[in-house]
This record gives structure tokens, C-alpha cells and sequence, in this order.
């Protein structure tokens, strides 16, 4: 078989990359080795969680939220097995909507794991054993990222889980501890603090939610706490065992001190993702790498001619949306046309309740970079929309150059955000600034008058505050 374009991957950034390759005219083969394709983001990543994390909040809006609007229900009874087929079905959803692009597009899976054996050769090692050479013009190395592990803890995915084992639990725990405080860690803590699990969260640094902006990192922290989590911050992990049918978490202070155990039903280690590139046959072939991560130029193309490498296996943040838009650029570049991606407008969400969302700058790197800007804020407390939903957490903040008013970043905490952050990522895509957001006409009442008024007050001329 040969192709012009094989893809090793097929989450994001690999599958959306074969879709784009084939829209220009190219012959396209996908190497995945799972039994669906979509990789770790839709069948055990992004996908499934946002479905538990709906329906833990609807949940959570029966057992507490409809009282005050005049809704009267009794208590909710959980039924797991209904809401984990929820988020099975939501899963079977979208990798089946894959594999119909991939036979409209023309795109031949090839089930297996892939090993470059050379430029332009792939070989395919199916379930069986059976090896299949795949010839090509370009390899795309896609393979995504795996779980971060923390030394000396064994994850068995049933007393210590990563957010596979976190994403299938066979019941509510009474007492889960959660290592690492950053976005899986706070969204499957708050999955399972809402069906009534004591959740403690350990995290190294002394802050949650690390490259977020600090502000609203602190709120959220806040918030959480609220909504019943735990923090030991500034803490580490240094052991866990079992202790009869749970386990026992060591942790102590990162700078030193005296140690202290914490006991569980589960731990949920969530310290990060790793590129994940065994088996590529990278060493052999003499491709670059850097702490795990294949070295790339601007063009997507390694230090070996004809093989190319995109996603979580490359610098940048692992975000399944940035994946997507290298992959496009690749296949554009690959054609012959000028692919690109802006990477100061890559937006970042956090679904916990409520969401947390940015682009571009936070005020720490203005600051470090020594850029002088203006800030301007909106609480959703002062937002009209907001008080009639009750969803007044919040707020919205915009970072501005001083001197030419361009919107350097967008953050947003409360109701809705990962929907409203997009109009501040198109301003940015397009060089605009603060006036511009502040002049155009937003809907009354929505949430995203917040949008502007918070670009007002750059200006210190916001209306309704």
C-alpha cells in the first residue's frame, strides 16, 4: 500500500490532519491501534468527562439550585450506571461520527501499531501479530500524550487511577484524594465531590491551576472550597499504600517538614501528560527529541526528511484544539499552501463549576515580560442575566497594551465561560483592541455584556459598575 500522507494517531490532531489531507487531493491512511478511533481525547479524555461533568451538575442543580427559582423537586437519586451510559453513548457518538469522515473522505484505517522503519515506511503490527508495510511520502507522528506518573506509586486503576480509572469508577468514593491540582485534577475532583465524595487535593506548587492567570486561579480555589474540596498546597505525595480496602496517601511539605498521611477509598493521581512516543522506532531512525518531546521546526517537520510531528508529541500546550490546527496547517503546508497557527490566540478552559477560560497573556507574564498594560474588569454580579440564572460567580477581566490598547488577553470565571471566550480570541486573531470590543453592540441582557463592560473598563468607563 502507498500513500501520500500517513498519519500514525488518530486523536485530534491526527485524525482532523487526515480529513484536511484528503480535502486537498491526497491519498490518506491512518495507523491507530485502539479498537475506535478518535485517541485518548474522545474515548477517554476531553469527551467523557465533559459528559459526567454535565451531568454531576445537573445533579448538583436538582439537589440545590431549583428551590429558589420556584422549581420544587424532591432529592435526586444518583443512578451511576445511567449516567456512566450517558457518557458511553456520548463517547460511541463521536468516535463512530470519525470513522463516517474517514469513509467519506476516502481514508483508510490500518488497525495496529505503527513503527517507522524508514522514511516514507511505516510498519503496522496488528493485534495478531501480523506486521503490514504502509509506503508514503509523509509520516505525521500524532500519538498524542499518556498519563504522567509519579515516581513510586503504582497506578492499578482501581485503588490508585489516572483519569481513565477516574472517568469508570463503579461507585461515588467516600474519601478520594486527588495528586495535582491543575485541569483534570480540579474537573474529576469536582465530578465526584458532587455525588458526594470527601475530596482532599494535593498539589507540589503553592497555587492551583499553574499558567492560569494568578487572580483567577485565586478565585477558583475559592470557590472550590466552597463547593467542599480540600487543598494541601505547597504538599507532596511521597508514598501510597494500601490500607485494607483503601490506601494511604503520604504527603508532606515540599520545602521539608513533618510528614503526615491522609486515608482514602481512591487516589486519583492527575500530575500531567507525557508525550507519548514508544515504539515510534524515533532512537533508531535518529529523530530528535527533548525531555519526550519531538523537536520540530516551523513547518512541522522533524530533523529527518519526509517525517513530521504535531499535538501533544510537540512543544506547546497539550490542548486537543491546538492538535486540530497544527494538523490542518500541516496538510495545508504539505499541499503546497501556507498553513499556519497563531499560537498567542489558543484558548484554555477549565470545566469545573464555574468554568474558567483565557487566551493570550495573564497579567504574571505581561509583567514578567515587562509590557505595559491596562486592565479592565466586570463582575457577573453587576450582569443582569446573571442575577436571573443565579449565576453570579465571576468575573471578566481584559489585558490591553498600554500604549495601543490591542486586547493582549482575555480571562473569564463564571457561567458560561468557554462559550465566551471565543469573541475575545476572534478580536485578538484580528489585532483589535479594547475600544473596538467596548463599541460593539452585545445582546441585553446576556452574559457576554460582561465581555464589554470589562473592555470598557479598560478605559475606566464601564456602565453598570
Amino acid at each position: 500500500m502507498s500513500y501520500d500522507v500517513v498519519v500514525i494517531g488518530s486523536g485530534p490532531g491526527g485524525y482532523v490532519c487526515a480529513i484536511r489531507a484528503a480535502q486537498l487531493g491526497m491519498k490518506v491512511a491512518v495507523v491507530e491501534k485502539m479498537k475506535t478511533l478518535g485517541g485518548t481525547c474522545l474515548n477517554i479524555g476531553c469527551i467523557p468527562s465533559k459528559a459526567l461533568l454535565y451531568a454531576t451538575e445537573m445533579f448538583d442543580e436538582a439537589a440545590h439550585g431549583l428551590g429558589p427559582l420556584g422549581v420544587v423537586v424532591p432529592a435526586p437519586k444518583l443512578d451511576l450506571a445511567a449516567m456512566m451510559k450517558h457518557k458511553d453513548a456520548t463517547v460511541a457518538a463521536n468516535v463512530n461520527g470519525v470513522a463516517y469522515l474517514f469513509k467519506k473522505n476516502k481514508i483508510d484505517w490500518v488497525s495496529g501499531e505503527g513503527r517507522i522503519a524508514a522514511p516514507g515506511k511505516v510498519i503496522v503490527k496488528a493485534a495478531d501479530g501480523k506486521e503490514t508495510t504502509v509506503e508514503t511520502k509523509a509520516i505525521v507522528i500524532a500519538t498524542g500524550s499518556d498519563v504522567a506518573r509519579l515516581p513510586g506509586v503504582e497506578i492499578d486503576e482501581k485503588t490508585v487511577v489516572s483519569s481513565t480509572g477516574a472517568l469508570s469508577l463503579p461507585a461515588p468514593p467516600k474519601k478520594l484524594i486527588v495528586v495535582g491540582a491543575g485541569v483534570i485534577g480540579l474537573e474529576l475532583g469536582s465530578v465526584w465531590r458532587r455525588l458526594g465524595a470527601e475530596v482532599t487535593v494535593v498539589e507540589f506548587l503553592d497555587r492551583v491551576l499553574t499558567g492560569i492567570d494568578g487572580e483567577v486561579a485565586k478565585l477558583m480555589q475559592r470557590t472550590l472550597e466552597k463547593q467542599g474540596l480540600v487543598f494541601h498546597l505547597g504538599h507532596k505525595v511521597t508514598k501510597v499504600e494500601r490500607a485494607g480496602a483503601g490506601v494511604r496517601a503520604t504527603i508532606e511539605p515540599a520545602a521539608g517538614g513533618e510528614a503526615k498521611t491522609i486515608d482514602a477509598d481512591i487516589v486519583l493521581v492527575a500530575i500531567g501528560r507525557r508525550p507519548f512516543t514508544e515504539g515510534l522506532g524515533l532512537e533508531a531512525m535518529g529523530v530528535k527529541t527533548d525531555r519526550g518531546q519531538v523537536v520540530v521546526d516551523a513547518h512541522y517537520a522533524t530533523n529527518v526528511p519526509g517525517i513530521y510531528a504535531i499535538g501533544d508529541v510537540i512543544r506547546g500546550p497539550m490542548l486537543a484544539h491546538k492538535a486540530e490546527d497544527e494538523g490542518v496547517a500541516l496538510a495545508e503546508l504539505l499541499a503546497g499552501q501556507a498553513g499556519h497557527v497563531n499560537y498567542g490566540v489558543i484558548p484554555n478552559v477549565v470545566y469545573a463549576t464555574p468554568e474558567v477560560a483565557s487566551v493570550g497573556k495573564s497579567e504574571e507574564e505581561l509583567k514578567a515580560e515587562g509590557v505595559a498594560y491596562a486592565v479592565g474588569k466586570f463582575p457577573f454580579t453587576a450582569n443582569g442575566r446573571a442575577r436571573a440564572m443565579r449565576h453570579t460567580d465571576g468575573f471578566v477581566k481584559v489585558l490591553a497594551d498600554a500604549a495601543s490598547d490591542r486586547v493582549l488577553g482575555g480571562h473569564i470565571v463564571g457561567f458560561g465561560a468557554g462559550e465566551m471566550i471565543h469573541e475575545i480570541a476572534v478580536l485578538m486573531e484580528f489585532g483589535g483592541s479594547a475600544e473596538d470590543l467596548a463599541r460593539t453592540c452585545h445582546a441585553h441582557p446576556t452574559m457576554s455584556e460582561a465581555v464589554k463592560e470589562a473592555a470598557m473598563a479598560v478605559a475606566k468607563r464601564a456602565i453598570h459598575i
